[in-house]
């Protein structure tokens, strides 16, 4: 566990090295997880730990506000969430040669956004389930706000605490904290949604996948029919839930992928 002071906070990071597998080295890849209740243990066995034994170099974070990165009353904005990053790959020194950027729910909005703003910084992007249409958002912004009206002055997380559910208790505290005591849901009912011209800026290669029943599949099909190089895959069964659904299939996904971008570039650059 590290901590790391960027763009004025205190970020929790974890990093995994590449293991040594013989061969060419592998990709420089950054997790974003989702909103919330989320952070970065989302990912640790799901697809980090695999990725750093497949010998790529592996960073995650808590995002702003979420785990046990400090949680400021605002900022929580997406244009901050890619100053954050940005500053964050600078503090690690991995801002000299693009990074790929694997993003769940949220956290997939936030890497195309970073693929938009710093198109030199980003090799790559893995959008599993990602919001990429207004009214998607729209929806989750709904959800948020009643979530916070029931957490507001909730016993729930002492009452956790008491039954020995200690990780809920937490997390439950988390989200009363992030939704009623900073400016997370007004802060991203302010942003702009994605546009077909937007679409038509990205420039890395994007592989975005969604599960069958999900809502985010027309999105993800939006982002194909005018990206340059994007591939949609579709989870047969599942919603939006195929991090933890289709965990084996979507880590064969992320390694072929990372294999293969690492395979495409010329033998004097490593990413």
């Amino acid at each position: 566990m590290a901590e790391i002071i960027a763009n004025s906070l205190r970020f929790h990071v974890q990093r995994l090295p590449a293991a040594d597998t013989g061969g060419d080295a592998g990709a420089r890849v950054v997790f974003l997880h989702g909103l919330v209740v989320d952070n970065l243990s989302s990912f640790y066995c799901t697809l980090a730990v695999p990725a750093a034994q497949a010998g790529h170099d592996v960073v995650l974070y808590d995002l702003r506000g979420h785990g046990r990165t400090e949680r400021p009353p605002s900022g929580y904005d997406t244009a901050t969430a890619v100053r954050d990053l940005t500053a964050l790959l600078g503090a690690l020194g991995l801002d000299e040669q693009p990074v790929h950027l694997v993003g769940n729910s949220f956290g997939g909005t936030l890497a195309l956004h970073t693929a938009l703003a710093r198109p030199d910084l980003v090799a790559g992007l893995i959008l599993i389930e990602a919001p990429l249409s207004g009214s998607w958002v729209d929806n989750m912004l709904d959800t948020l706000s009643v979530a916070a009206l029931d957490l507001e002055g909730s016993e729930v997380p002492r009452e956790l605490a008491s039954l020995g559910a200690r990780k809920a208790a937490r997390l439950t505290a988390t989200a009363d904290e992030l939704l009623n005591r900073t400016t997370l849901i007004d802060d991203i009912a302010a942003g702009r949604p994605f546009t077909a011209q937007d679409f038509a800026r990205v420039r890395c290669p994007v592989l975005a996948v969604c599960g069958e029943h999900s809502e985010l599949v027309s999105g993800a099909r939006e982002l194909a029919r005018h990206a340059s190089d994007c591939t949609v895959r579709v989870v047969p069964g599942l919603g939006h839930d195929v991090l933890q659904g289709a965990t084996i299939e979507l880590r064969r996904a992320v390694l072929d992928r990372l294999a293969g971008a690492v395979r495409r570039q010329p033998e004097a650059v490593t990413v």
